[in-house]
């Protein structure tokens, strides 16, 4: 047989070593396993089907397509066959009589041939090839010839009749024929961009199994676009520094997230880290940046601790009273005490940079944006500073009572006090542009996230305000005392409670729409602290001893995650605070019960 390019190969009759000559890029190996399947399940229908085989894909198919043709073999047929006398196949144990009275066919009868047994039924007959020349005795392709003049209705009668006449082992032998003669793989058939497209209609689990097909389907189900566009709907981003690897690096993510979500879910806790050193002290604030974690306490000290290893790495010492409000960047720790000082400390070295002098009374709060953190005191004032020179640039003066929480984005100062108000600042001017009445009691704690304020108070409720225009827009009513912790993630808002409950609410329309307290996982004591983690996850602290683990979106318990001994008896969880790999939890008690400790969980993926 010739095998240029001027003489085709024909892909049902061309042996694997024809093939291999003939076609580019293709070799042995590839051209065995087109005479391989040819062998398996029959002669080929057209040359697109080659695509449908292992190793070739459809732009191969396509460079070669002058090179091959495909003929498809078919008996020929005798102008008397219609009217041949009613022919029997034989096939295993059960035999099928196909008749024709008149072009009409009697369908579902079973019949044996005059004289013919059991015995006579070869156990290894072989199935007539499709689309070929027919294996078998001549009675096989009279009927053949015969099925082939039939109308389309007949064919469908006869095929059911003798569908209808097999044993389960030869239907099971039909389908296995007929289906890869029914399948098309339309990834490698349609165009990239098109192929892409149905792609991104997958969910990631989804495209993870569909990457498993073949080898064309996981270089199309691991394009970067395609998980670039599904991480972030999830809001998940590429990692700051990550390693040079092969593969789609948006997948990683994507897949690293998920092992995650599997840690903080299911798996087993890990061992947690046990970090002594305020002696029976209370702690009062925990801050955690990078791998880095500063607690502060009523001793009048605060401690820099390495997360991974629990050493304690300084004792920041020099208050004189104690310590109950902080803010830590990447280089230096803010603390503010009872000694009416902020002190500004190396955090590498743990010297004190500088002491802030100014306020009358207790350091109850701040927070930090930028270099500039502003400071509230039991002095009804506030304070804004320069942390990296000591100097104070602004002094807010307008609330009658101690001032109890502060938030600040660096475009307004909100303040809430112990005189039933909250107020926006500008900190440029120090002008009060706002001043929020409406609680009936204490404001204890506060969000801010740029648009919209929220305000707990001693008075049981929440309050909900515009910032812009200090205009207010709810009052969330349903908790029982004071709210001693929110947090804000997107339009939700999670408060916890001293009543023992966690609730979820929406912000734009004030609704609850979740309360984390039904069932006996509930909290059976106030809570004391609550984070966000990764907008998936609610994690809450409470004077039970407990630190539990909720799902945001549902509001339904996952798990405990901290429970304490003397939990129920004087053990107390007071702060939790979240990294991307860790949660600590500062715990003790008021009574000598618990030893005063952090605990780390580490929640990270260690290969």
């Amino acid at each position: 047989m010739s095998t240029s390019p001027d003489h085709p190969v024909d892909i049902n009759q061309a042996t694997a070593a024809e093939l291999g000559r003939s076609l580019v890029r293709v070799g042995l190996s590839r051209a065995q396993a087109i005479v391989d399947t040819r062998n398996a399940v029959g002669p080929f229908v057209s040359v697109d089907q080659l695509s449908s085989i292992e190793g070739i894909s459809a732009g191969l198919v396509d460079q070669n397509r002058h090179r091959l043709y495909c003929t498809t073999l078919t008996p020929s047929v005798s102008p008397t066959t219609r009217s041949a006398t009613p022919v029997a196949m034989k096939r295993k144990s059960t035999t099928m009589a196909v008749g024709l009275s008149g072009g009409a066919l009697s369908p579902g009868k079973k019949t044996r041939v005059r004289g013919e047994t059991d015995c006579d039924m070869e156990e290894d007959d072989p199935l007539p090839s499709i689309g070929g020349s027919p294996a078998g005795p001549t009675e096989l392709s009279d009927w053949l010839a015969t099925f082939q003049e039939w109308t389309p209705t007949e064919r469908s009668k006869a095929l059911r009749t003798l569908v209808e006449s097999c044993s389960i082992e030869h239907v099971k032998e039909m389908l296995a024929i007929i289906e890869p003669q029914l399948q098309r793989d339309f990834i490698s058939l349609l165009p990239r961009e098109l192929s892409l497209y149905i792609l991104g209609f997958l969910l990631p689990f989804d495209l993870c199994q569909a990457s498993k097909v073949s080898r064309l389907w996981r270089i199309m189900s691991d394009d970067h676009l395609l998980w670039r566009d599904k991480c972030r709907l999830e809001g998940i981003e590429l990692p700051a520094a990550s390693p040079q690897q092969h593969g789609c690096p948006w997948k990683r993510a994507y897949l690293r997230e998920r092992e995650m979500d599997e840690n903080w879910r299911s798996r087993p806790l890990r061992s947690a880290k046990l970090l002594k050193g305020h002696d029976d002290h209370v702690i009062t604030c925990l801050q955690f940046r990078g791998d880095r974690i500063v607690s502060g306490s009523d001793d009048n000290t605060l401690k820099v601790w390495d997360a991974s290893s629990g050493e304690c790495l300084r004792t920041l010492t020099g208050h004189t009273g104690g310590v109950w409000s902080s803010q830590v960047t990447d280089s230096v720790v803010i603390s503010g005490s009872t000694d009416r000082t902020l002190k500004i400390w190396s955090l590498d070295s743990g010297e004190c940079l500088y002491t802030l002098y100014g306020h009358t009374s207790t350091v109850r709060c701040m927070d930090l944006s930028g270099d500039l953190v502003v400071s509230g005191s039991r002095d009804a004032t506030l304070r804004l500073w320069d942390i990296n020179t000591g100097v104070c640039r602004r002094v807010m003066m307008g609330h009658v009572a101690a001032v109890r929480c502060v938030q600040y984005d660096g475009n307004y100062i909100v303040s809430g006090a112990y005189d039933f108000v909250v107020k926006v600042w500008n900190p440029l001017t120090e002008e009060c542009l706002h001043t929020l009445q409406g609680h009936a009691n204490r404001v204890y704690s506060l969000r801010f996230d740029g648009e919209f304020i929220v305000s707990g108070s001693l008075d049981t409720s929440i309050r909900i305000w515009r910032v812009s225009t200090g205009e207010w827009l709810h009052t969330l009513v349903g908790h029982q005392s004071l709210t001693s912790g929110m947090e804000v993630c997107g339009n939700l808002l999670v408060s916890g409670n001293a009543d023992s409950k966690v609730k979820i609410w929406d912000i734009p329309s004030g609704r609850c729409l979740h309360t984390l307290e039904e069932g006996p996982n509930k909290h059976q004591s106030a809570v004391t602290s609550l984070a966000l983690y990764n907008k998936k996850f609610v994690i809450t602290s409470s004077d039970d001893g407990t630190v539990k683990l909720w799902d945001l979106r549902t509001g339904l318990f996952i798990r405990n995650l901290v429970v304490l001994e003397s939990g129920g008896s004087g053990g107390v969880v007071w702060r939790v605070n979240v990294s991307n790999t860790k949660l600590v939890c500062a715990a003790g008690s008021r009574n000598g019960t618990e030893e005063t400790k952090l605990h780390v969980l580490d929640f990270g993926i260690h290969n």
